[in-house]
């Protein structure tokens, strides 16, 4: 007995130290779950509400402190976008959202906003047309938290030529003071060539025709009258314009508050009603209002529309309020023409990670296509444009570089499109943001780029299309 007593006890003594432990590890346990469970619990927090209407598309974006978890479904008859938000509780922010659709919006009728469970936000869209929506989380950058981001695009999208005919002030005919092509102009809607001014019909019916109009031209007269014709514009030219930045990506900031892409935009339109009264031009801007378009997009848009010219308006920035003045840039083969060259054009290149691009549909092979398809002539087209309109800048602005640069903008990609990029001034210098928010300066600007395009084309007609449109 007495040898078993001490055994005894050490198998007590063993059940003892083993029930501690696990007294402890519970302790222990319950200690750690009362410290994460209100972590765990706490919901995301929505931390502003936008809403970016467009005739392209219409952006609604959810900016919050985490990134969001969300499964979404369209619904037919009526058409509808519901979309479940989990992680989140229903909070006067998000609320709001049902205040910011306008009743104009081109694809939304209303949106309704509801708690559909514990910790899920339902969000249903009433919408007036079929779409083809995008949902995407962003990561935060510059200025932003995450984003919650829907993009809820047309299921049949216009034709941008189509459309650009179909609002195009340009079909007004001109005034023979305005327009005397020395060839046939096809584009008058009417099948039939349009006859120079002083070609037109002079004679009353049954008045007979003098004999020299009827006389076969002579042939020395033809071949000049054909070299002629080579170096007139005798088709319909269309030049696209691109404001910078816009919607999500607001661009540079001046320090009384002015955007970039405000500013832009006005030059842009002015510059848009300039071009529209010259004859034989028409104007496709690459945005039209406050909403974002990808770069890639704006170079596509450009092309689809067959565009001779490409010119990119933005108002730079730097990070010294003193520098100041107008540049002109285009694309580079090698490499940017100076430092500042290559700031610029990384800065303008990040513009899609600030707008919001959905990186899932992104197509991020395009960009290297159309760098691997810009060609030496388009690149030398460039700088004969961007050296007309600079030098008619000059007249206006200081130039911040006396040449035009180049770097590897992705805006000025297209292969086959002579394109500028062009800083109109520096909206970071007080002096020059009082200038840009001018619209006496901004008329001044349009119409010094006018004056560049029509040098341009005047010793470099544009040839001709296999389509015309």
């Amino acid at each position: 007995m007495s040898r078993i007593t001490p055994l005894r006890s050490e198998s007590l003594t063993g059940a003892t130290h083993a029930k501690k432990r696990r007294t402890l590890l519970k302790a222990g346990g319950t200690l750690l779950l009362s410290v994460m469970a209100p972590h765990a619990a706490q919901a995301a927090k929505i931390l502003a509400v936008r809403v970016w209407p467009a005739e392209d598309y219409t952006r609604v974006t959810l900016e919050n402190d985490s990134e969001l978890k969300t499964n979404h479904f369209t619904v037919k008859n009526p058409e509808r976008l519901v979309v479940d938000i989990e992680g989140l509780e229903l909070n006067p922010t998000l609320k709001e959202l049902v205040a910011k659709i306008q009743s104009n919006d081109p694809y939304i009728r209303q949106v309704r906003v509801g708690q559909n469970k514990p910790n899920v936000v339902r969000l249903v869209f009433d919408l007036k047309e079929e779409v083809n929506p995008q949902v995407f989380t962003l990561q935060p950058i510059g200025n932003y938290k995450h984003r919650l981001v829907f993009d809820l695009y047309p299921a049949q999208p216009a034709d941008p030529l189509a459309a650009l005919i179909e609002k195009g002030e340009w079909q007004k005919e001109a005034t023979p003071k305005q327009v005397a092509p020395t060839t046939p102009n096809l584009n008058n809607n009417t099948g039939k060539p349009e006859l120079r001014g002083d070609e037109k019909q002079v004679n009353k019916p049954g008045d007979k025709i003098p004999e020299k109009l009827t006389e076969k031209p002579d042939t020395q007269l033809a071949e000049k009258n054909d070299k002629n014709r080579e170096k007139s514009v005798s088709r319909l030219i269309t030049i696209a314009i691109d404001p910078g930045h816009g919607g999500e990506d607001p661009g540079a900031l001046g320090r009384n508050g002015s955007r970039e892409k405000d500013v832009v935009l006005a030059i842009a339109k002015r510059l848009k009603a300039k071009i529209e009264q010259l004859p034989n031009m028409r104007v496709m801007l690459t945005r039209d209002g406050d909403y974002f378009v990808p770069l890639n997009v704006r170079v596509e848009k450009a092309r689809a529309v067959q565009a001779d010219l490409f010119m990119s308006v933005h108002a730079d920035a730097f990070v010294n309020s003193s520098a100041r003045g107008s540049s002109v840039f285009a694309l580079s083969e090698k490499g940017a023409s100076s430092t500042a060259a290559r700031w610029l054009a990384d800065k303008e290149n990040a513009a899609d990670l600030i707008g919001g691009v959905n990186i899932k549909t992104h197509d991020k092979q395009l960009a290297s296509v159309l760098l691997d398809l810009s060609t030496t002539a388009q690149i030398n087209d460039s700088l004969k444009l961007g050296k007309v309109v600079l030098n008619e800048i000059s007249g206006i602005n200081k130039l911040h570089k006396g040449a035009v640069e180049q770097a590897g903008f992705a805006v000025l990609k297209a292969p086959d499109i002579p394109s500028i990029l062009i800083e109109t001034a520096f909206i970071s210098n007080p002096e020059e943001e009082a200038r840009l928010t001018d619209s006496d300066y901004q008329d001044q600007m349009a119409d010094a780029i006018v004056k560049g395009v029509k040098k341009y084309f005047s010793k470099n007609p544009p040839l001709a299309k296999s389509r015309m449109a």
